[in-house]
């Protein structure tokens, strides 16, 4: 056994529990952070030209965005979490077909995708809500992020999936986290050395596609010189994985797609609904909805850092340590939501000023939206934490209940009845509101397959 699988192996099998989940989850939280920062980078060196319809024009691209990652949530969660469970079992090769065929996916649909935004462009921009002021802006941002950057993003985080699922969860968090730094420290180049006053947008959208190729060029070149991994070796795309394998895939890959995208379709409809009250409220809410990421991501990182562990070790049949993973990713997750709600109560305010400056009427507005919306934040981890369990089981079918049930049972409607009920105050509220539903819901279906699979066959 090589000296790398030695010490994969050691990480998923022997070394303790915190410590593994630490290991993983660290640089998986840092890049992750780093991510958001970096697009958030985007809106604060935007917010500091002062005009608001630029503001929003790039905030309206942020669902747009995150749709495009769904796709590597496709090809690298379900490919990934696969490629762990097989290697619980020591089925190296089948392994490595998995992987190969993970990152053509990747790139065949992320490809389409930046093909369908630039073929698309006006119709799509006007059904995000674009009016008059920032259509040009969401458009000029949409093309260089999504339709040129789109897939070496896509690739760059499918690849550190596929990192992490075979244990290498410190080289996928250093190639997220380097191109999100590299995309910051371009920003202020791009956006007002470079570019002309009112084409900032352009540096912004320039500088974020440019640190992607980079990143996407940093995984090619770091898993070509891991010769002692042989999972991560692309094999020709005649040899497929076993048929239950490709299905597999996506049995996990398309349930975390979905999930993602109804996530951003919220996003969406918060945007329009918003915009019929005013477009300070639609600033707001845009820059908001990127703060908000901060914790949420903190706790997707962990959760993704988790999955690999509870995959192998739910697969190798060791449930027993599958199980005080669990325990202790959600005990983690949780500390830090309980965190990040007494920063964001206290700070709000200075928050908002951070994004926008010269625009009062958002900054006030921006508060009370954060104020409220971060009440949410252990309830939002919750569910997402119950959906990557079950990805790591390879069990998609819960977790598409639970993602399609949290979204257009409960979010989405929610958002329509108590905008109608309460108006604007009622947008905001909404995510509280159903996500106390959505945390009973994943708990009882939790529960319920632990009772029938888990429970009896620990010893």
């Amino acid at each position: 056994m090589d000296t790398a699988d030695r010490k994969n192996t050691a990480l998923f099998e022997t070394m303790p529990v915190p410590q593994a989940v630490r290991t993983m989850a660290v640089p998986t939280v840092i890049s992750q952070l780093i991510v958001l920062i970096y697009n958030i980078a985007d809106t604060f060196f935007i917010g500091r030209t002062g005009n608001a319809a630029m503001v929003g024009g790039a905030s309206l691209i942020l669902p747009v965005f995150n749709i495009s990652l769904s796709i590597s949530g496709l090809a690298g969660i379900g490919g990934g979490a696969l490629v762990s469970r097989l290697l619980g079992r020591k089925e190296t090769e089948e392994a490595r077909r998995v992987y190969s065929l993970s990152v053509y996916i990747s790139v065949l649909v992320a490809a389409l995708f930046s093909l369908g935004v630039l073929f698309f462009n006006a119709p799509l921009m006007r059904a995000l809500g674009a009016d008059e002021e920032n259509f040009q802006y969401a458009s000029a941002y949409a093309f260089f992020v999504i339709t040129l950057g789109g897939v070496p993003t896509v690739l760059s985080n499918t690849l550190a999936a596929l990192l992490r699922s075979v244990g290498e969860s410190k080289k996928a968090g250093f190639g997220i986290t380097m191109g999100g730094l590299i995309n910051i420290a371009l920003d202020p180049l791009f956006m007002f050395v470079l570019m002309p006053e009112g084409r900032e947008i352009v540096g912004a959208g320039l500088a974020t596609c440019l640190s992607n190729c980079i990143a996407c060029g940093y995984f090619i070149v770091t898993i070509l010189l891991m010769r002692d991994q042989p999972v991560l070796r692309l094999c020709s795309p005649r040899k497929l994985p076993q048929r239950a394998n490709i299905a597999g895939i996506f049995t996990v890959g398309l349930p975390s797609a979905i999930s993602t995208l109804l996530f951003d379709l919220d996003y969406v409809v918060i945007d329009r609904l918003m915009s019929a009250y005013s477009g300070n409220a639609l600033t707001a809410v845009g820059i908001v909805l990127k703060a908000e990421r901060l914790p949420l991501n903190v706790g997707v990182g962990i959760c993704q850092g988790m999955m690999p562990i509870v995959a192998y070790n739910y697969s190798a049949g060791n449930l027993k340590r599958m199980r005080e993973t669990k325990r202790y990713s959600m005990l983690l997750g949780l500390v830090c939501a309980a965190v990040s709600i007494a920063l964001y109560e206290l700070f709000a305010g200075q928050i908002m000023s951070f994004f926008i400056k010269d625009s009062p009427e958002v900054v006030r507005l921006g508060t009370g939206f954060l104020r409220a919306r971060v009440l949410a934040t252990p309830l939002m981890f919750l569910s997402f934490f119950h959906v990557y369990l079950f990805n790591g089981f390879g069990k998609g079918r819960y977790a598409l209940f639970l993602g399609v049930t949290r979204w257009l049972v409960f979010n989405i409607p929610m958002l329509f009845i108590l905008n109608r009920l309460v108006g604007m105050q009622g947008i905001v509220w909404s995510q509280l509101c159903a996500d106390i539903l959505t945390v009973a819901l994943s708990v009882a279906v939790y529960r319920g397959y632990e009772k029938r699979h888990i429970d009896n066959q620990i010893q």
